[in-house]
């Protein structure tokens, strides 16, 4: 790759297009293990967030259900996935005999059980329990359950683990017992738009931006696994809700399956037709949504996946939009995030603008942010902005008119600039005809096959003409965490393309080429703010 956009060069050719971001579709293998392994704090992040305010009370559980909870004798329940209680508290009310067991894997939702002014331990026992690894028999007698509540829980749960759960389920149920199950429906909305940002994990399986997971089930898949494990479907049916809301000109037409299902007793070979399949579709409107509209509006990504963050520098205050850090994981460019060596390098401009002062300066990379961009636009005769991500760009290009006036803006241009790629390059030629005395890159430098492109690029774009005196030399500044490339084949493919190390940061062992530059941007008592120590600076000049 290297000898190859080398030889490009020479020859006047333009180098090798090179794909910085994931060409991949879905979460990528390291993610899906991730989620998995961090399920349960993803969950305890969620209920730390939305407390009892996500899903509203079940107050439907009576209309649809309640001659399964009535009845002689007492009820023994157990809720699956309890949450926060918004099944069990109103069962409690409608049901003043039934004893629930309650149990959920995340400790912050049983502490909010446990919380609730209607808790008593004389009707609850709330424990936390992952039923994919625990056993179920070491809180709940065998065979003692009359009823399980399954809502929205399973869908949370890896389609490879739903049959441990539900031969959990199936050990501490009645022969007599019914499983109650609301989830949610493949075409579902939610389903939909996250097919749309690409969180698929695995077949109608999928990542919210906050790291909880959702798997969207159909009649058959539900039907397969239910029988596979055990189990007879007595109902199974689809239920369609429309939603709107008219102030935000916003339809949410939400889906979900329902369904009762018992122990099988080996004697009934169900058929599709003799388990109620009843696509409610839009009729049933006056169906009861489990889900507090707005938060549900957030949680499935209709409402924005960006935020705003105030970066303070000097007498500027920028307020800049990005990605959420809520659904950084899940986004694959990385130029949608502001990155801590963007703050170093920013905040060394803004105390030291000498550096940029009168000067033609290019931002390699600089992600949606800008704010090496906007703090040079301050003292530079002209700043070219770039990065070859088109949503960066688009966030950028909003971040850069929000934040800066005229005579500031009017310096400042945004342009889309992929290394290597010669089209980009004329471009970027045509804002400084004779290239730019400063190149800046900020955390530009964490994939190995970017790196000849990177310095390809600068060559072309740096100003060749030799300067009267050396402080006035253009120079390439490069600020980052050393991560994939390590520092000595960074410097080879440097030298490669003609640029030749002359500073670094923190202090380096001095070399005959050596000059003293950046460690005057610093004081000497050390109070600048460094966002952490692994970040570094390397100052280039051309040989």
């Amino acid at each position: 790759m290297e000898s190859n956009t080398q030889d490009a060069q020479e020859q006047g050719q333009a180098a090798p297009r090179i794909q910085i971001y994931s060409t991949t579709t879905g979460v990528s293998p390291f993610w899906r293990e991730k989620y998995e392994r961090d399920a349960k704090k993803y969950w305890d992040i969620f209920y730390k967030r939305h407390q009892d305010k996500f899903f509203k009370d079940r107050h439907y559980l009576d209309k649809e259900w309640g001659h399964y909870f009535s009845g002689e004798g007492r009820k023994t329940i157990l809720e699956v996935g309890c949450g926060a209680g918004n099944t069990i508290f109103p069962l409690l009310a409608t049901y003043p005999d039934v004893f629930v067991y309650a149990c959920d894997f995340s400790p912050r939702a049983v502490d909010l059980i446990k919380a609730h002014k209607e808790f008593s331990d004389t009707r609850v026992r709330a424990f936390v329990c992952d039923l994919t690894v625990d056993d179920l028999g070491d809180h709940i007698p065998p065979a003692s359950l009359d009823i399980v509540t399954m809502i929205f829980v399973l869908s949370a749960v890896s389609p490879e683990k739903m049959p441990l759960v539900l031969q959990n389920v199936r050990k501490v149920l009645k022969p007599s017992g019914y499983v109650l199950f609301r989830d949610y429906a493949s075409g579902d909305l939610a389903q939909e738009r996250l097919s749309g940002k690409d969180q698929k994990i695995s077949e109608n399986f999928y990542v919210r931006g906050d790291g909880t997971r959702a798997f969207y089930f159909s009649n058959e898949y539900l039907k397969s696994v239910i029988k596979e494990n055990g189990f007879d479907v007595d109902k199974l049916g689809v239920c369609c809700k429309k939603v709107e809301n008219r102030s935000r000109e916003l339809v949410m037409n939400r889906r979900w399956v329902q369904a009762v299902f018992h122990i099988s007793d080996g004697t009934n070979v169900s058929t599709d037709t003799e388990a109620s399949s009843i696509d409610v579709k839009d009729a049933v409107n006056d169906v009861d949504l489990d889900f507090s509209y707005g938060l549900a509006a957030e949680m499935f990504g209709v409402s924005s996946s960006n935020d705003n963050e105030i970066i303070n520098l000097g007498d500027w205050n920028f307020e800049i939009q990005r990605l959420s850090k809520e659904y950084q994981h899940t986004c694959k460019s990385t130029g949608l995030m502001i990155w801590e060596s963007a703050r170093l390098m920013s905040s060394v401009l803004a105390r030291n603008p000498s550096i940029v002062s009168g000067k033609r300066v290019l931002e390699l990379g600089c992600g949606c942010s800008g704010i090496c961009s906007m703090i040079a636009a301050r003292y530079a005769d002209i700043v070219v902005a770039t990065d070859g991500d088109t949503q960066a760009i688009d966030l950028l290009t909003q971040n850069v008119t929000s934040n800066l006036k005229s005579p500031f803006l009017d310096k400042l241009i945004v342009k889309k600039l992929e290394w290597g790629n010669k089209v980009d390059i004329e471009s970027i030629k045509e804002a400084s005809n004779s290239g730019f005395d400063i190149i800046i890159g900020t955390d530009v430098t964490y994939i190995a096959e970017a790196i000849s492109p990177l310095f390809a690029t600068a060559k072309e774009l740096i100003c060749s003409n030799r300067a009267i005196s050396k402080d006035q030399e253009p120079g390439f500044i490069l600020c980052h965490v050393f991560r994939r490339v390590d520092e000595e084949s960074l410097l080879s493919t440097a030298s490669q393309f003609g640029f030749r190390l002359v500073d670094g940061w923190p202090a380096r062992i001095p070399t005959s080429s050596s000059e003293s530059i950046i460690n005057s941007w610093f004081t000497e008592d050390g109070s600048d703010c460094i966002p952490t120590t692994a970040l570094h600076i390397l100052y280039f000049r051309m040989e």
